[in-house]
């Protein structure tokens, strides 16, 4: 069995990871490729949860841009969450991996309600938890929601999946001389605004001393090569 530097992570992906090149809801392979990818690190030991967005299917913050009203919007955007995560639930239980979807909005029919000593407890019989509908609140994205799990459950790292291979100093698809960065803490990420995470996000992480990590969601093995301790990304710490 692999090394593993972390005993327990969480995983934040975004909903438009999900939707692969479809432009709108959830890839079927897509989705697969990420149970097994969960698979990969679950297989080693390593206590996995997740945080899912809504993108592929509403975000709050563009509706609000033509006329809706902000907490609707954002509402709608943690029911979208739900839909992800419990999609997730099930390719990951076909898989034989036992995994519990708790939500910050009460819907005991479909999902338990968020209890912290409830959602450690799964991850120590070695169940995946996948958190859904955010913090509960509107103004608060999924970033800050992931974030905040992450500290509650003490968490030894936040993975943070994205299309891209980590941060650059400017837009590489605009810039060709944009320059790859390996390592960088909290405050020049804030001072400059690169865009990774919402400032809330970044800022909790920062008071709590909760390093992340930026990848390629894309790259096959990725999540295990971080979790193994091999310079994937980049990592945002103190």
């Amino acid at each position: 069995m692999a090394f593993t530097r972390f005993k327990r992570i969480l995983l934040k992906l975004s909903g438009e990871a999900l939707m692969g090149d479809q432009g709108f809801g959830i890839s079927p392979d897509v989705i697969k490729y990420v149970a097994e990818e969960v698979r990969s690190v679950f297989d080693l030991g390593v206590q996995v949860a997740m945080v899912v967005g809504g993108g592929n299917i509403f975000r709050g913050i563009a509706a609000g841009s033509y006329g809706m009203d902000r907490v609707s919007a954002d509402n709608m955007g943690m029911l979208a969450t739900v839909i992800n995560s419990l999609a997730l639930q099930d390719v990951l239980e076909k898989r034989g991996i036992q995994t519990r979807v708790q939500t910050a909005i009460s819907m005991h029919e479909v999902a338990e309600p968020f209890i912290l000593r409830r959602a450690i407890r799964h991850l120590e019989k070695g169940r995946v938890v996948i958190f859904a509908a955010g913090t509960g609140n509107p103004y608060f994205t999924t970033d800050t929601a992931a974030v905040l799990r992450a500290q509650e459950i003490h968490a030894d790292i936040l993975l943070k999946a994205t299309k891209v291979d980590g941060l650059y100093d400017s837009d590489p698809s605009i810039y060709k001389d944009a320059k790859f960065i390996e390592r960088i803490n909290y405050a020049e990420v804030l001072e400059k605004q690169l865009g990774v995470m919402d400032l809330t996000a970044i800022s909790l992480a920062m008071v709590n001393h909760l390093p992340l990590v930026v990848f390629n969601l894309r790259g096959k093995g990725n999540i295990k090569k971080v979790v193994c301790g091999e310079k994937i990304g980049t990592r945002i710490d103190k």
